[in-house]
């Protein structure tokens, strides 16, 4: 039987108990329970309007996650079937389909899974745009290059050929899929899911990890090239740069000491954020005689704040709707947008650039839901109520099934 994390495990405690648990208005929970029993089309037609207590929410968020999770596994079932990978015994190989791609993955395990589940590595491999057998050759070695002392290390192989193999917008999809799949069935932890990769795989954790910095716990790039991406969302991300001193290609090692100086620059400007490390690694060429490989128990110190208190979301390359907690309507993401929002207390201040409207994702991890909020955007202050209904629970598992990262209420916003 797989390991579940304990957040996972107690969507089984709380089914079972749950008439125990809620004293307080028992019908609402068991009108949560009974709606789930719908059929899924017919279910996010009929969202039941209850406004929940903090202590009916995370009760909630777990029979709702649980009922999620079950239909996922049934649904993705050819992809969570494991078979024996091509290299050696302890190698398994897995697909994810998402966004019209297939992406192949090798797996193995190390460790001991802790109490929370096993954390999750994703790591790319290295060619880019060349035939398809040099990227095979570099995404067979990719499942040796590393060994984390704990977590199921993955080693997906590109979709495509291309130089960009690992920052076209596809990725996104089928990472953010990849994740769940190991989340609903392995039991991982979705708080300590880490990025790393070489070469051109390196190219795809410059691009990835900022546009996806709230999926990730830390991330590494090795022997990378940035192309001019913009690194200001990695502000709640720790992030390592690995270069050769004398990788000259490309200028990759110019580059790499460059964005190392972007990121002292930004930790100088905000010295809670932007927690990072260069290593320009001296008489080393595009092939660093795996000193890089300090990278991971780096990497594994640091776990994900789902819900920090201040954050930076600036918009490059593939666009995002939703970021930490913040969302964007469908379709208004546009590129070059920025937003910088911080919680102090009950008070929320936003400041942004190209953005027209915004809606806070709210949860009693980060204010008190039963007082109301302050919200400053762009010096207009004005006062808000937020209430703590089932609409924002299902919504928030349905984009991703991520149940450390559900919202409980929303909050929108016009300047």
């Amino acid at each position: 039987m797989n390991p579940r994390p304990a957040v996972l495990a107690a969507c089984c405690i709380a089914a079972s108990s749950l008439h125990a648990q809620s004293t307080d208005r028992p019908a609402h929970l068991e009108t949560v329970r009974e709606w789930l029993q719908q059929p899924a089309k017919a279910r996010a037609a009929s969202i039941p309007s209850l406004t929940l207590t903090r202590t009916e929410a995370d009760p909630v968020i777990e029979l709702v996650f649980a009922r999620l999770r079950d239909e996922a596994r049934v649904e993705r079932a050819a992809e969570l079937d494991a078979k024996d990978g091509a290299r050696r015994k302890p190698t398994r190989l897995l697909t994810v389909t998402a966004a019209g791609k297939q992406l192949k993955v090798y797996e193995r395990t190390f460790g001991e899974a802790p109490k929370t589940g096993h954390s999750l590595w994703i790591s790319m491999h290295g060619g880019g745009g060349a035939p398809a057998r040099v990227n095979d050759g570099q995404w067979n070695n990719q499942i040796e290059l590393y060994q984390p002392a704990e977590g199921i290390y993955v080693a997906p192989r590109a979709p495509t050929n291309t130089w960009n193999l690992w920052h076209e917008g596809h990725i996104d999809d089928l990472f953010d899929r990849l994740i769940e799949n190991y989340v609903i069935d392995r039991g991982v932890d979705p708080n300590r899911v880490y990025l790393m990769g070489y070469s051109a795989g390196g190219d795809g954790v410059y691009q990835l990890a900022p546009r996806m910095a709230d999926r990730f716990a830390a991330a590494s790039m090795m022997a990378g090239h940035p192309n001019g991406v913009a690194v200001d969302s990695l502000r709640n991300l720790p992030f390592m740069i690995w270069m050769g001193a004398n990788d000259g290609a490309y200028k990759r090692n110019e580059q790499a000491a460059s964005y190392g100086e972007k990121l002292d620059a930004l930790r100088a400007a905000d010295p809670a954020g932007y927690l990072h490390e260069t290593h320009i690694v001296a008489g080393k060429g595009h092939w660093m005689d795996r000193e890089d490989r300090a990278a991971l128990p780096w990497m594994a110190r640091y776990t994900r704040d789902p819900w920090p208190k201040k954050l930076v979301w600036r918009q490059s390359g593939r666009l995002h709707d939703r970021f930490y907690w913040l969302e964007l309507p469908a379709g208004a993401a546009k590129n070059g947008q920025t937003v910088r929002a911080e919680v102090e207390g009950q008070r929320v201040t936003i400041v942004s650039e190209g953005v027209e409207a915004l809606r806070l994702r709210l949860s009693d991890a980060m204010v008190d839901l039963d007082r109301p909020l302050q919200v400053v955007w762009n010096g207009a202050a004005r006062t808000v109520s937020a209430e703590r209904t089932l609409h924002p629970i299902y919504r928030s598992l349905m984009q991703r099934l991520d149940p450390a990262s559900v919202a409980t209420a929303y909050v929108d916003l016009r300047p």
